[in-house]
């Protein structure tokens, strides 16, 4: 037991230097940071490996520029993060440190549907180009480009494969990442983020879409580890929504990295796809929710999930060559580690509470997420700007998100919006925070560390497992040393019955010599068996001698195997045999020195029983006794020859099993060979694999570049109408300055007309003669005509020069478009057309008479822009349903029908259609409408050809149609459908197959709602429309258009016919 205690002290003591020879191989550049463990080993260093991918790397802070720091003790992080990002242009998309901004718009609602259905969206998606338009009313709108743009129709994997896939991935490779959705209450960030989709797996959201990827990673790869905490933050305090019991958990930040950290948050270690959903469900059963009237399960807190990913790097797997021997472990010698953090945040939606409808307790969580969001904004505000001072520390959202934005993680925001115009504000707010954050750059860092742990367990494996081999080694060799000693003492025993069997002849021989005399007469017989004898001993010499011969041929062949390993298992069955062979030699030579004594004891017996003669013939036999001492003296000689030749026997039977363990070594170096063969062919089966892949690429790479030509076609087309659009850019920016210089020789004008009234006021304060008194009525009146004049332009100056547009008041603006000055006319209509495009000015407009004077404004005027901007106001104003009733009882449709014969603009033409199909959207006017020729007017000016107002001719024939499909329905109305009586079905027929979306899908809503009524059926035949019901139940981009389509043919038989 001491030779196995010191054997294990002396394996220790080698892995003790071997972990110094370690020691010293580590980078020099961070010795601080290192600290002994028990077998002397360097504690876990982080290696961050700070990858710069901006295109400006001297912006960045020095203090990032190496890819392994060492963290002095009197280093700390400053409160205010300075120049942690670089604001840029979000052109750039080459950045993959860039804030990448996705935005998706959700279905309308039912109540959207029933209240909305009659307006246009508020966006307009442009997904092809990556872009969104914002209607700011019905001529202006404002586009915005993203890095991603998701219709209300897009899949749940199409959104996670653009917005959180590469993400993910980077996760996998050793980076942090975040990806948050962000947007107002209702418009379905949950649903994008946090959906479980248990049943129905195209439903999943991110969160578990990210967790089937990470999980699968994992299930392939060993070495991968998934771990998550589920947390909220709910009026400004951190639950842990896996351990309801955890309340107000702290935040720690690390004072030398600035890592923000949970400790007090249960960390789960994941194993499958159905423990996560078991996970999740405990943690959204835990998590806050309420019903307002714009949500029925509104989200009253932030959720963030965080997903801790540990990833082995195996050495061998990566660089393809064996790692280096112990003795000379270096940097790569030590197994390194790579962790990351995946952050998916479902942030609470902003609302407002007039609108939200929320009071009691539900007010105060709705003040903490307004304030938590707001101070989230201005840190965008802030890293956007590149401001020196970031205000994370404002509130614990922001310090949690601290490393998403202006730090070192991936990070993806998709943002929600509605459809509805009723929340223009809150979707424009939305909007312009993903804008604010596409500017935003973060520097992405590869975490990596040496897992000296993993080494640590391995070393003492290791040595448990030499100590192990060097006990059973010396148990091994304690019994073979109690096996020779019990031999030794089986030796000594046969030498001390020898010895003692040889005082017993000399007794004997004493005695034999008294009876000498008595034997004489047998001596030729005695004599003769002694020559007996010594042929026996002779044959026994010969036997020795082939034993010899044969211990011979042993060697030689020994030598002759060493030349031939190559059959070095065969050539281990003929040692192993030959070794038994040697065995049962000794056993024979043994059972033969047995026999040799077996005889001599019976020649004893002999001469015992001869004792009286030999003593009668003792002086005459003396001779004959000094031959027998000789012979029992070469007796003796022979037993102890044998003896040393059993023992060489032994030890060349120790040195051949010597030779065998060689051997056996030799053939587990062999079998390793063959391992590395086999590892080899393995290396080559996956090099035909990547040929084949390398093959599918090329193929794949060619119908990229066939996509990449057409993509190049679509660009020439688009860089066409970008030319267009500058070019008409160019031509209103000229009548732009045009009427600014006519607008500046109007104020000249005023102020000298102001001039001569004042030189005029002072002639007329003079005492006049009598003769003047006669002339003084005509010139008062001349007087005061001027006076008006001069005051209406000075007022549209003040207008003009000092924005005092509200404060004026709208009834002096109605006042001053009955002027009879031309320009002011125009500059008091474009104000209140600009007034008329906000919802909360138009009641006040229709009070003050707004409609009757546009109108009449309308009926009068020859001058086409007073015309389109007039017309544009009523089309705004048309949208309230009192402003409607005046323009009916006015005579307003009848005077819009007419004006197709006043004027051919395009915009005024359009705006007309506008107001029109507004109208047309009222069903108390429908017959009106007929009758005042308002539908006539609509089909004559969809004739221009005009996509614009082709759209909006579109429009009031699916309102009209739809009103009326309702009043049958109802059973107010039976009968022919009156836009058949004026040949709208023809051009509605004619139109279905228009390349703009939304014109199209109108067309085929007021298809389908004219098909509806059973009475327009013969008309259906005889124009072949039955043919386009047909088609927009199978090719419509709209599922609801496709379901009512199949409903009226399944319903109507003679369709069905």
């Amino acid at each position: 037991m001491t030779s196995s205690s010191n054997s294990s002290s002396a394996v220790r003591s080698s892995a003790k230097h071997a972990a110094e020879r370690i020691q010293q191989h580590l980078p020099p550049s961070n010795p601080a940071s290192l600290s002994s463990s028990s077998l002397n080993l360097p504690s876990k260093t982080s290696i961050a490996a700070s990858i710069n991918h901006s295109p400006r790397p001297k912006e960045r802070p020095s203090s990032t520029a190496s890819s392994v720091s060492a963290a002095s003790p009197s280093t700390r992080r400053s409160g205010t993060p300075v120049h942690r990002s670089q604001s840029k242009d979000f052109d750039e998309d080459n950045d993959p440190g860039r804030v990448r901004v996705s935005v998706r718009v959700r279905p309308r609602n039912g109540e959207e549907l029933k209240s909305d259905a009659d307006f246009a969206d508020l966006v307009e998606l442009q997904p092809e180009i990556k872009r969104l338009k914002l209607r700011k009313n019905n001529w202006n709108s404002e586009s915005y480009r993203f890095d991603e743009v998701f219709t209300d129709t897009a899949s749940q994997k199409r959104v996670y494969e653009g917005v959180a896939k590469p993400v993910v991935e980077g996760v996998l490779s050793g980076y942090n990442g975040t990806i948050m959705a962000y947007g107002q209450t209702g418009t379905g960030k949950t649903y994008t983020v946090g959906k479980i989709g248990k049943d129905d797996a195209a439903e999943r959201g991110i969160m578990v879409r990210a967790l089937e990827d990470l999980l699968a990673s994992a299930s392939s790869a060993s070495s991968v580890s998934v771990e998550i905490s589920y947390l909220q933050l709910y009026m400004e305090t951190i639950q842990d929504l896996l351990a309801p019991e955890k309340s107000n958990i702290s935040i720690n930040e690390d004072g030398k990295t600035g890592e923000v950290s949970v400790p007090g948050a249960t960390v789960v270690n994941i194993q499958d796809l159905d423990h996560f959903f078991q996970v999740l469900q405990v943690g959204e059963t835990n998590r806050h929710a309420a019903n307002t009237k714009m949500n029925t399960e509104s989200s009253r807190s932030h959720a963030i999930l965080t997903v801790y990913v540990r990833r082995a790097m195996n050495e061998k797997a990566e660089t393809g060559t064996k790692s280096p021997k112990p003795e000379s472990l270096g940097d790569k010698g030590i197994p390194r580690v790579r962790k990351s953090k995946l952050l998916i945040v479902d942030l609470a939606g902003s609302e407002r509470i007039n609108k939200s409808g929320t009071d009691g307790h539900l007010i105060e969580e709705a003040k903490f997420i307004n304030l938590s969001l707001t101070s989230l904004g201005k840190c965008i505000n802030a890293l956007a700007e590149g401001s020196s001072h970031i205000p994370t520390r404002d509130s614990k959202l922001t310090r949690l998100l601290r490393d998403s934005f202006g730090g070192s993680a991936r990070t993806s925001l998709i943002i929600t919006i509605g459809p509805s115009a009723r929340y223009h504000a809150e979707t424009t707010s939305t909007i312009m925070f993903g804008q604010r954050a596409m500017k935003i750059v973060n520097m992405v860092k590869l975490k990596e560390e040496f897992d000296y742990e993993s080494l640590c367990r391995k070393l003492e494996t290791q040595v448990d497992h030499l100590t192990a081999e060097v006990e059973r080694q010396t148990k091994l060799r304690n019994s073979e040393k109690q096996e020779l000693e019990k031999r030794l003492r089986e030796c000594e025993n046969t030498f001390a019955e020898a010895e003692k069997n040889a005082a017993r002849g000399e007794s004997e021989l004493q005695f034999l010599e008294k009876e000498n005399a008595r034997l004489e007469l047998r001596m030729k017989e005695l004599l003769k068996d002694l020559e007996m004898q010594k042929d026996q001993c002779d044959l026994m010499r010969d036997k020795a001698t082939q034993l010899e011969m044969n211990l011979k041929n042993t060697k030689q062949q020994q030598l002759e195997s060493s030349a031939y390993k190559e059959k070095l298992a065969d050539a281990s069955k003929v040692y192993e045999k030959k070794i038994a062979d040697l065995v049962q030699r000794v056993e024979d030579e043994q059972a033969r020195s047995t026999n040799a004594e077996h005889q001599l004891n019976e020649m004893k017996n002999i001469l015992s029983n001869q004792q009286k003669s030999i003593h009668d013939q003792e002086m005459g036999n003396y001779q004959y006794q000094r031959e027998l001492a000789e012979a029992t003296y070469t007796y003796e000689s022979k037993i102890a020859e044998l003896q040393k030749k059993l023992e060489d026997e032994h030890a060349r039977s120790n040195s051949a099993e010597e030779q065998l363990r060689q051997m056996k070594s030799i053939i587990s170096d062999r079998q390793v060979l063959s391992q590395e063969n086999e590892e080899t062919n393995e290396l080559k089966k996956k090099l035909e694999e990547l040929s084949q892949m390398y093959e599918s690429t090329v193929d794949e790479l060619q119908t990229v570049k066939l996509d990449y030509d057409d993509l190049l076609h679509q660009k020439e087309k688009l860089g066409e109408e970008v030319r267009d659009m500058k070019e008409r850019l160019l031509l209103e920016e000229k009548q732009r300055k045009q009427m600014e210089s006519e607008l500046s020789k109007l104020k000249k004008n005023l102020r000298e007309s102001e001039t001569v009234v004042e030189d005029k006021r002072v002639k007329e304060d003079l005492p006049k003669g009598p003769s003047e008194s006669g002339a003084l009525p005509g010139s008062q009146r001349s007087h005061g005509l001027k006076k008006s004049l001069s005051g209406q332009r000075a007022t549209m100056a003040r207008l003009c020069e000092e924005g005092m547009i509200l404060s004026l008041g709208v009834q002096k603006i109605l006042h001053l478009i009955k002027s009879e000055d031309l320009e002011v006319q125009i500059q008091a209509v474009k104000v209140v057309a600009n007034l008329a495009a906000e919802e909360s000015n138009q009641v006040k407009i229709v009070e003050e008479g707004g409609v009757e004077a546009l109108l009449t404004l309308v009926q009068s005027s020859q001058n086409s822009t007073i015309l389109r901007v007039a017309s544009g106001a009523i089309a705004n104003l048309a949208m309230n349903e009192k402003s409607q009733d005046l323009i009916m009882n006015k005579g307003g449709a009848q005077l819009l029908a007419k004006m197709v014969t006043k004027t051919d603009d395009p915009q005024t033409l359009r705006m007309v259609a506008g107001a029109l199909a507004n109208l047309c959207g009222n069903e108390k006017f429908l017959k009106l409408l007929k009758e005042e020729e308002g539908i006539k007017g609509l089909l004559t000016m969809a004739q221009s050809g005009n996509i614009d107002i082709i759209a909006q001719v579109a429009r009031g024939m699916a309102n009209f149609a739809k009103c009326e499909t309702r009043e049958i329905m109802q059973g107010r109305r039976k009968g022919r459908s009156l836009l058949l009586e004026e040949g709208a079905l023809e051009w509605l027929t004619s139109n279905s197959h228009i390349e703009s979306a939304s014109t199209q899908r109108h067309i085929e809503l007021a298809l389908c709602h004219l098909a509806q009524n059973e009475a327009n059926a013969i008309d259906f035949k005889r124009t072949g429309s039955v043919t386009e019901i047909v088609r927009i139940s199978v090719e419509s981009s709209r599922d609801d258009i496709r379901s009512l389509a199949k409903k009226i043919l399944r319903s109507n038989p003679q369709f069905s016919s």
